[in-house]
């Protein structure tokens, strides 16, 4: 089947990046999010984004109007109705997935795919829940979204073969990069990165060096373009406490033990840009000190 109208479910930075590069692409967007204030921050960030490329030369006014002109923001479920493909980006909730993927179960229509951008929860759980397991799957975008080439396809053990391809097919005309991953915790990226993240936080939590100096030795001795205590800050501290409890339950290991001063950051809401404190406290965005 034809992919015309995506559906996205979030507004945040993840989902207003997958709406932004979609719109691009050319795909009718429907935005979905309870919080209307929400909504009106998704598409500020998209205009932004595309004025950048535009002030580069990347897009013209008249591809940035399009673009635009593609993303209708909603508030209820009901929207999804007539989509060919829903993509959710909700919280890093199992729970709160699962509730959503059964209402949008009844909601979509019986043709629509239905996708997650979860980080590491399984894909065969989140298909378990709805009447049409082989049509669901993951697609893991990377963040920021609109800079980030890779693209996690994972297929759920139900996904038909078909589904995995026409998802496949579509990352690849959002000029993203997609890799084929097995529906494993974690699945590949984030088992590499988030506990890399988690070691950063133990070598902190003991006294071995500053948050500043961990970060100057991933990018000045590894080459890293961001070091592991500020892209921790980006991706959210929840987040990356929720995908090492995913790591830890799904393979019952002491290496993915998640680093006591994580626990502790995110139970004192400190998680990092969007609370504007996390292992370095940002003002107007940007790090301070």
């Amino acid at each position: 089947m034809d992919i015309l109208t995506v559906g996205v479910i979030g507004a945040g930075q993840m989902g207003n990046g997958i709406a932004q590069v979609l719109a691009q692409a050319g795909y009718q967007v429907l935005l979905c999010d309870k919080n209307n204030l929400a909504l009106d921050k998704a598409i500020t960030s998209v205009d932004k984004n595309l004025n950048y490329l535009l002030n580069k030369n990347l897009i013209s006014q008249s591809d940035k109007e399009r673009s635009l002109s593609r993303i209708s923001c909603h508030q209820d479920l009901t929207s999804m109705a007539d989509c060919d493909l829903v993509i959710e980006a909700i919280i890093e909730n199992e729970k709160i997935k699962c509730e959503l993927f059964k209402q949008l179960d009844e909601v979509c229509k019986a043709e629509c795919i239905l996708a997650s951008n979860t980080s590491s929860i399984s894909i065969s759980k989140l298909a378990s829940v709805t009447q049409r397991p082989n049509r669901v799957i993951g697609i893991h975008f990377m963040n920021p979204v609109p800079q980030m080439k890779l693209v996690e396809v994972i297929p759920a053990l139900q996904t038909d073969a078909d589904i995995f391809v026409s998802c496949y097919a579509l990352v690849k005309k959002l000029n993203k990069t997609p890799v084929k991953v097995e529906d494993m915790p974690g699945f590949a990226a984030n088992r590499i990165l988030i506990p890399m993240i988690n070691e950063a936080i133990f070598c902190l939590h003991e006294g071995i060096a500053s948050a500043r100096e961990i970060d100057t030795i991933s990018q000045l001795g590894m080459n890293h373009k961001m070091g592991p205590l500020a892209l921790a800050d980006l991706i959210g501290l929840d987040t990356c406490l929720s995908i090492m409890e995913v790591l830890y339950e799904g393979f019952k290991d002491s290496k993915y033990r998640p680093c006591p001063l994580l626990v502790q950051m995110v139970n004192a809401g400190r998680l990092g840009r969007k609370t504007s404190h996390g292992f370095y406290q940002y003002l107007d965005g940007k790090a301070q000190g």
